[in-house]
């Protein structure tokens, strides 16, 4: 099992990038965090650090909270990265622009040996790294919500990807307490390809009256030992996060993929699942 790399930095402070970022300092590195303004910077600074005491409580902490938090840095744009920092993750919204943008950013300001990691779901690796100097130290590394709690990360390698960039991103996952899939770069990668695919049909479903949701959450539960049901874990994951992988999938792998009007009319609604209170299931 190989160590964390000593300063890690995670670009976008939302819940990935919250939990990326927790996981690594619970892993023992220095983190800097890439989220511009005041308040946008609070918010994800508050976040670690309720994750962290999370993680105390838990039992899941080695050390002290305050000395756990206390290598946690903020910083407004990627180009304020450390030049030594040796692994940046990319945790913003699946948007390939946005992406592109803030990965080019980050590498102007590394140093040639760093590994640049997207944490894209669903997103061509391939193409993402085309708009990069340095394409062999990049690969998709694709974390799951809740990250401190999921013990899997998808190790997504485009055609240039290094091999020792590979074999460095396995250890580092392992390193995180993590279990590492390794999957060629096609759209969805493994888990997004199949987990959208029986969301959608479960929404299907729920849309053509076959049964209710805790119907159709218990029978995938109960009768195939899922731990979540398509319908909770669509919740989970975002109705819109859901449906913007969806229709992606649906112009890159066909009308399989297309997404019901159900899901796109709880999204047009605002019910986009736990974080907002509302999904295919109420939240208090």
């Amino acid at each position: 099992m190989s160590d964390v790399p000593d300063h890690v930095g995670v670009i976008g402070g939302g819940r990935m990038g919250a939990g990326i970022a927790q996981a690594f300092l619970l892993a023992g590195a220095r983190v800097e965090v890439v989220e511009a303004g005041d308040e946008a910077a609070d918010v994800a600074r508050g976040r670690i650090a309720d994750g962290l005491e999370e993680s105390a409580r838990r039992g899941k902490l080695t050390g002290d909270v305050g000395d756990t938090f206390a290598r946690l840095s903020l910083v407004d744009s990627a180009t304020e990265l450390s030049p030594g920092t040796g692994l940046v993750v990319e945790a913003v919204p699946e948007r390939a622009d946005l992406k592109v943008a803030v990965l080019t950013a980050a590498e102007t300001a590394l140093g040639p040996d760093a590994v640049l990691a997207t944490n894209t779901s669903s997103l061509s690796v391939t193409e993402l790294a085309a708009a990069l100097q340095r394409p062999a130290r990049f690969l998709g590394l694709h974390f799951f919500n809740p990250v401190p709690a999921s013990k899997l990360v998808e190790v997504v390698v485009a055609p240039d990807t290094a091999a020792d960039v590979v074999t460095s991103a396995r250890g580092w996952v392992q390193a995180l307490g993590k279990t590492d899939v390794v999957v060629k770069d096609s759209p969805g990668f493994a888990s997004s390809r199949l987990g959208v695919l029986l969301g959608l049909e479960a929404i299907r479903m729920l849309e053509e009256g076959v049964a209710d949701a805790e119907a159709i959450d218990a029978a995938m539960e109960l009768g195939y030992r899922h731990p979540m049901g398509p319908l909770r874990s669509t919740d989970l994951v975002g109705l819109d996060v859901r449906l913007a992988i969806a229709e992606y999938l649906a112009g890159t792998l066909g009308e399989r993929f297309t997404p019901p009007q159900l899901l796109r009319d709880k999204v047009a609604a605002g019910e986009l699942g736990r974080k907002t209170g509302r999904g295919f299931h109420d939240y208090p």
